[in-house]
């Protein structure tokens, strides 16, 4: 068996750039028969040609199992793969099916700081769990929440804030209660666009106001909603609610904003927000229903914990 698990490395030997004390290193951490070793290999201490190692050289990123090979040791990602037809991209080599095993145990020694580690995640894990871990961190950079266009800006909520205002010319606003005009020359003739999206700022916090007409059916429908500029968590400590109507009638929505980690289309197609029908939306118009004219008024406030009594009560703003 000792034999058999020396033979396994060879693809490591055959790196390029890797020195042989270097690499009786990596194969030192298996050779304990009770387990893994307690010198696990850290951030801080991990070789950079180990790193390099790791490294796809055609899409640069972590590989992960399986790892390919070709027959002189060069090893690629299984996605790049199928990318590059089965040749081996540094020797155009026939790459087969030859996984390099020592490579993925080499991996599984390691423990590497989240990626997100200079925007103020802690946490470090294990090759394999890093990046399961990455996409569900909640110090990733948040997707700008603007849905007029597919805009690609990511970062904090501090930077998206000002990129909202200064790229995108959104209206910003301090304080909970609002009261919007939406007017709307031909009401049946509906685009799927936004037609509005108004930033807010109160308790502390940022919440991003939409309202826009979609096709829903055979009939277009209009929808107002509210999303936190922030994780999931924060987003449930606070309530909104929104009224819509007029000629004597009224439909009020309320609820909990929902976090700008979910896509304005998420949100949109689960219709979770203040709904309204096309009809209706022209009988709240009034008038000769020729042109849609609605307010939208609404209000947020915060759920505070009442310790004596266990139960929520609102904080509202004035």
């Amino acid at each position: 068996m000792e034999e058999m698990e020396m033979d396994s490395i060879e693809c490591v030997s055959l790196m390029d750039g890797v020195e042989d004390e270097e690499i009786q290193s990596s194969v030192a951490s298996h050779q304990y028969p009770l387990g893994k070793p307690n010198n696990i290999l850290h951030a801080g201490n991990v070789p950079t040609s180990v790193h390099e190692l790791l490294e796809c050289p055609v899409c640069t990123n972590s590989m992960y199992p399986p790892i390919h090979q070709c027959h002189n040791g060069h090893t690629l990602c299984s996605t790049c793969k199928t990318r590059v037809h089965n040749r081996c991209p540094t020797c155009r080599q026939e790459l087969g099916d030859i996984r390099c095993l020592a490579l993925e145990k080499v991996a599984e020694s390691l423990e590497l700081p989240c990626k997100y580690f200079s925007l103020g995640c802690p946490e470090i894990f294990p090759y394999y769990s890093k990046l399961k871990h990455e996409t569900l961190c909640n110090f990733r950079p948040y997707s700008c929440p603007y849905a007029g266009s597919e805009c690609s800006v990511t970062g904090d909520i501090p930077y998206l804030v000002t990129h909202l205002r200064d790229d995108h010319k959104v209206d910003m606003h301090t304080g909970c209660t609002f009261n919007h005009r939406y007017v709307k020359s031909n009401p049946r003739e509906v685009e799927n666009a936004t037609w509005m999206l108004t930033v807010f700022h109160c308790f502390g916090q940022y919440f991003c106001l939409h309202f826009e007409a979609f096709q829903l059916g055979v009939a277009p429908v209009y929808m107002a909603f509210l999303r936190f500029m922030g994780d999931e968590t924060d987003a449930r400590n606070y309530s909104y609610s929104l009224e819509v109507g007029g000629n004597g009638r009224k439909l009020i929505w309320e609820g909990t904003p929902r976090s700008i980690r979910d896509s304005h289309r998420k949100v949109r197609d689960s219709h979770d927000g203040l709904i309204i029908q096309r009809n209706m939306a022209l009988f709240f118009s009034g008038g000769d229903r020729k042109e849609l004219k609605l307010r939208v008024t609404g209000r947020i406030w915060k759920e505070q914990q009442n310790p004596d009594a266990g139960v929520c009560i609102p904080n509202l703003c004035s």
